[in-house]
Parts: structure tokens; C-alpha cells; sequence
């Protein structure tokens, strides 16, 4: 690891936690209750599957084709949220994913509607409207903390907020599992029905708790003092200066936001394709009952919340962001082939890999998400953010697909998980090859700003 560059400055150390401490806890319960939403068909997938009679390829591109619609909502979410305000915006995809995410409980019935053996088809286009709905969420929590945060004190930040995910695995996995066997066959409906239902009220509860007290932005901030915010704007138009707020259409051709969607796409590919079949997976290694399934299937995100928090905190200490994603990225790659190679059957061999391989992805994830916000500022981040993390999830769409595809075609998961752990280690390769020097800012920026533009 090289020496460090920067040391952080204490002197507004603790306005910054008084800040994070006032909108994070909030923000961070609005995502982990997104994650809950959006995978928890994972666990579904043991029943429901039988009873609208899907096939594994078509659940696979169930899971992914969410992250179609998340792409092609994306950039005008965030835009919009750029103009409106976050409090607003952020409320209204919240409740707007609630009400779809409830709607996955009725896929029987919405099909009916339509004529005989129409489920497949109800299915993928919920979840594509579930994508839709929930387009800009996290870009929007991203484009947030620029508003607050200078980009050196992003990168735990980030890492805390991610955090949401293998959290909401800790608390969702098992949830599901216990929602799945105590409530089957209550009121004549299917366990997966009741779960989904139940966990989509939140959404909905959270989005009027988010219209009711949440602040675009410092000068909002009511429960600040005048130098407070002054401090916090200071620190932010001090940033700007020093980055570029382009025209969208010049943004677009920036070449170093093609490699980050690249970066991303191929980070999100592993992620989501363990996500989404881990419980498949962990089911087996020879583990029976839901319940039992949902408590073993997140064993690997414990592991995970502590270790990228703990690894992105150091990175960003010691100056090092650059080499810790690159390092944890091929780290988690190899994990993922190593548990193509040896994890089946094995619950042990399947858990210690796939622990390996989320604390590798998620931590190189939480420290790739405070680069754009190192070089543009405005309505550049804006779009910047939300082109990146919508193509990039595509990968999203691949890895379940990827996963479901293989486990047809080929009869076993050893395949799948190969590639979407080479997919994550030529994630590390490419984070190396753009992003040369130590600090982790992008090398070949300043020569692909157009002509006239500060860099």
C-alpha cells in the first residue's frame, strides 16, 4: 500500500459527524429496505417458482431485467432530482416502488387478466417496473452527499451507506426464510406472497417520513447554525472550483466516464449474481427448510459489513483507493472461481468463499463511488452518477441471467460463478489500467476534457 498522501482535517470533524449523524441513519434505513425490496424474489424463488410454473432461465432474467428498467429511468431521475429537490424525489420513488413491489404478490391474479399461462410475462414486466420505479434512488443518495461532503470525506461514507446491502441480507435473509414457512398457506395464500406484501409496507411508510423531514441541502438545514452552514457550502463551492460542471452532451463524451460504466458494469455483474442465488446456492450444499436457508445465506454479508467498512475506512486513511479497489476486486474475483471449483456440496467451502467474494466486490464498490465526485461538480455529477450506475447495472441484468442461463444449459453453478468472478477480477484489471496514479484520480481526465473546460 503506498504511504499516506492526505491527512483528513479535524478541524470540522465534528460538524461533519453531527451532519451524518443527523441524515444518515434514515437515508441508510431507505436503502437497506431497497435492497430488501429488490432481492428478496431470492428467497421467493423456492416456492414460487413451482407454483406459477417458471423455469430457472426465466427467474434469471426476472431478477436482472429490474436493472433494465433502472437504466433507462436512470439519468432523468437523477437530473430531475438535481432540480426538484431530494426531499420530494426521493419520497416519491419510495412510495412509487412500494405500491410495484406489492404488486409481485398478484402475479396469479394480474395474469388471469390477460388469459391462460401469462405469469412468466406478468413477472418480468413487474420486476421491470419495479427497476423503473426505483431508477435513481441510489444515485440520488449519491448526488446527496456531494451536496454536503467534500470528496475526501466520502469514501467511508460511501462504505457505511453500502453497508445497507449485506445488512439488509443479515436482516432480510432471514426475515424471508421465517415469513415464507410461518405464513404458508395463511388465508389460503402462499408464503412468498405474504412476504413480499409485508416487506413492501415499509417503502411505503418511509417515503412520507422522508417527505416529512428530510432537506435538500445545508442551506435547508434548520437544526444548523449560520456558520455551520457556511462551513459546509465553503467546503463544497471550494470543490467545484477545482472540477468541472460540463453540458450534458460533453459529459457523454468524456472517455474516462466509459471506463467507470465499464468498471461498474463488470463490479455489479458479480455482485447481483450472488445476490440474487446465493440461497439457491446455500439450498445446495444440502441446507433444507427456509428458514435455515435464510440464516446461512447471510452469514456472508456479516462478514461483509464489517469488512468493507473496516477496509474502506483504512484506504481512505492511508490514501490508498486506488490500490484497495484494485486488490479487492481480484481478491473477490478469484474468491468466486475458487467456489466454482471446489463449493459444491460443501455449505462450509460455499459460505468462506462467498464471504471472500462480497467483502472483495462491496469494498471496492463503496470506494469506486467518491471518484466522480472528485473531478465534476453540478449538473456533470448529476449525470455522471446516474450514467454510470444505470449502463453499469446492466451487469445487474447479466450476472442472474448469466447464473440462470448456465445452470439450464449446463446442469451445475460452476460455469456461472466462474465467470462472474473473472468478471470482477477484469473489473480490478481495468481500475488499474485507467486510474494509474496513487490517489486514485482518473490519469487520463484532464486530456479527455473538451477544449476550454477547467479541469
Amino acid at each position: 500500500m503506498p504511504a499516506p498522501r492526505h491527512a483528513l482535517p479535524t478541524s470540522s470533524d465534528a460538524l461533519y459527524r453531527k451532519i451524518l449523524l443527523r441524515i444518515m441513519p434514515l437515508l441508510l434505513l431507505c436503502y437497506i429496505v431497497a435492497y430488501i425490496d429488490r432481492v428478496n424474489i431470492s428467497l421467493a424463488k423456492l416456492q414460487m417458482l413451482g407454483e406459477l410454473g417458471l423455469s430457472d432461465t426465466v427467474f434469471g432474467l426476472g431478477a436482472g431485467i429490474f436493472f433494465i428498467g433502472y437504466f433507462l429511468c436512470e439519468v432523468p431521475s437523477n437530473l430531475i432530482l438535481h432540480k426538484v429537490g431530494a426531499r420530494f424525489w426521493i419520497a416519491r420513488i419510495m412510495v412509487s416502488w412500494g405500491v410495484v413491489a406489492a404488486m409481485l404478490a398478484a402475479i396469479a391474479p394480474i395474469a388471469h387478466l390477460f388469459g391462460p399461462h401469462q405469469e412468466q410475462w406478468v413477472f418480468l414486466a413487474l420486476r421491470f417496473l419495479l427497476g423503473a420505479a426505483e431508477a435513481g434512488f441510489f444515485p440520488g443518495l449519491i448526488l446527496y452527499f456531494n451536496y454536503w461532503l467534500p470528496p475526501e470525506r466520502q469514501g467511508r461514507v460511501f462504505s457505511i451507506l453500502m453497508a445497507a446491502q449485506p445488512i439488509s441480507f443479515v436482516i432480510g435473509l432471514p426475515l424471508s426464510g421465517w415469513l415464507l414457512g410461518a405464513l404458508d398457506g395463511a388465508l389460503g395464500l402462499a408464503g412468498w406472497r405474504w412476504m413480499i406484501v409485508i416487506e413492501a409496507a415499509p417503502a411505503l411508510v418511509l417515503g412520507l417520513v422522508v417527505a416529512r423531514t428530510l432537506v435538500d441541502g445545508p442551506r435547508q438545514a434548520s437544526w444548523l447554525t449560520s456558520a455551520d452552514v457556511e462551513t459546509v457550502v465553503q467546503a463544497v463551492e471550494k470543490r467545484e472550483t477545482a472540477q468541472t460542471d460540463l453540458p450534458l452532451g460533453e459529459v457523454a463524451r468524456l472517455p474516462v466516464l466509459w471506463a467507470m460504466m465499464a468498471i461498474w458494469f463488470l463490479m455489479v455483474i458479480g455482485v447481483y449474481g450472488i445476490n440474487f442465488w446465493l440461497p439457491t446456492l446455500v439450498h445446495a450444499s444440502g441446507v433444507q427448510g427456509s428458514l435455515a436457508i435464510g440464516l446461512y445465506s447471510a452469514v456472508p454479508y456479516v462478514g461483509c459489513a464489517v469488512g468493507m467498512v473496516t477496509a474502506s475506512a483504512y484506504a481512505e486513511r492511508a490514501g490508498c483507493k486506488q490500490a484497495m479497489m484494485v486488490g479487492m476486486s481480484i481478491v473477490g474475483g478469484l474468491a468466486l472461481v475458487a467456489a466454482a471449483h471446489w463449493g459444491a456440496g460443501h455449505l462450509l467451502i460455499t459460505l468462506l468463499t462467498m464471504t471472500i467474494a462480497m467483502v472483495g466486490a462491496m469494498t471496492a464498490s463503496a470506494l469506486f463511488w467518491s471518484l466522480p465526485g472528485e473531478r465534476l461538480s453540478g449538473r456533470a455529477v448529476a449525470a455522471a452518477v446516474a450514467a454510470i450506475n444505470s449502463l453499469g447495472n446492466i451487469g445487474g441484468f447479466a450476472g442472474p441471467s448469466i447464473l440462470g442461463f448456465a445452470r439450464d444449459r449446463f446442469g451445475s453453478d460452476e460455469i456461472g460463478l466462474a465467470t462472474l468472478g473473472l468478471c470482477l477480477v477484469a473489473a480490478g484489471g481495468l481500475v488499474l489500467l485507467v486510474f494509474r496514479n496513487r490517489g486514485g484520480t482518473p490519469s487520463t481526465l484532464t486530456n479527455s476534457l473538451p477544449e476550454g473546460a477547467s479541469s
